[in-house]
């Protein structure tokens, strides 16, 4: 991931030759705005979207919010996280299995993963009787960044994301973020996903390298990157201004990410200073919120170099 050098703290947006921008720009993103969903795929992704495989958790916990850990159950599931490089903190078996269970016993010893030998009335009690044919894996809970920790060098990028709630899309849309130098990415505390085993296959690695921050409320949080110098952007199909366009996202910018169905919320496409979009000249009417994030950044990542 391309590293911005400090030189300074970040000038606020009203010291800015920019800032007479943002106040035209909010007022054409008012005239235009219809009520039409963002960058969803439809019905289709819609479906989609919540649909990856629950996975065990210890009888009791919460679900993953980056203090507890989560429970990779299955044969299958398991040997595929381990490929992936996600994270474990232990890899727990019972007697027996096959090439499966045996490869994913070798991948845990050779990254250091502690190996516990189970019996299977203890599985079922750890997993809360998930299916787990023998084999889960304890992911490591993931410490999330403060969104203030984002805000480094002199032109920070930072991806936010509302309310989307299928990891493997925050995956993909990490990877993204570290392929085209973006300093971190941020996400509601609530009502979205965060950072499971799913996120980490799908990022492909890249959420090491990559900060993830959580907000207890997302509007909020824009507002104050906005007062420290940041220039926000909502993706959206109702925007004014194709992404491609967008000169003024070389200086400190923020591209936030709506929802696969919903797109973004009413309070947080207010608070953008701006929407864009990235113009489809062909038969698609939307995009999955990954894809469209990958081509936003690139489009971004090219007027910033």
């Amino acid at each position: 991931m391309a590293k911005n050098k400090g030189k300074g703290p970040t000038p606020k947006a009203e010291d800015r030759h920019w800032h007479g921008k943002r106040q035209k720009a909010r007022a054409v993103k008012s005239a235009r705005r219809t009520g039409t969903p963002t960058i969803g795929p439809g019905a289709r992704g819609r479906a989609a979207e919540g649909a990856s495989r629950p996975t065990g958790r210890p009888a009791g916990a919460r679900r993953a919010n980056g203090e507890v850990p989560e429970l990779v159950t299955g044969r299958n599931p398991v040997v595929e996280a381990l490929r992936g490089g996600v994270p474990g903190s232990a890899l727990y078996v019972t007697s027996g299995g096959d090439d499966r269970v045996r490869e994913s016993i070798q991948l845990a010893a050779d990254r250091g993963i502690p190996l516990l030998e189970t019996g299977t009335n203890e599985l079922d009690r750890l997993t809360d009787r998930a299916v787990h044919q023998g084999i889960a894996l304890q992911v490591k809970p993931y410490r999330y960044a403060h969104p203030g920790d984002l805000l480094t060098g002199t032109a920070p990028l930072i991806v936010a994301v509302d309310g989307i709630t299928d990891p493997r899309n925050l995956g993909a849309i990490v990877r993204s973020a570290a392929a085209f130098g973006a300093t971190g990415v941020v996400v509601p505390e609530r009502r979205a996903a965060g950072v499971t085993a799913g996120a980490w296959k799908s990022s492909a690695g890249t959420l090491a390298t990559v900060p993830v921050a959580q907000a207890t409320n997302l509007a909020r949080q824009l507002k104050a990157y906005q007062k420290s110098g940041c220039f926000v952007a909502g993706l959206d199909a109702r925007g004014a201004v194709a992404v491609a366009d967008l000169e003024i996202a070389s200086g400190p910018f923020v591209l936030v990410v709506g929802s696969e169905g919903k797109g973004l919320g009413r309070l947080v496409a207010d608070t953008c200073d701006m929407l864009v979009t990235i113009p489809m000249p062909g038969r698609a009417e939307s995009l999955n919120a990954g894809v469209a994030a990958g081509i936003a950044l690139y489009e971004i990542s090219r007027l910033r170099s």
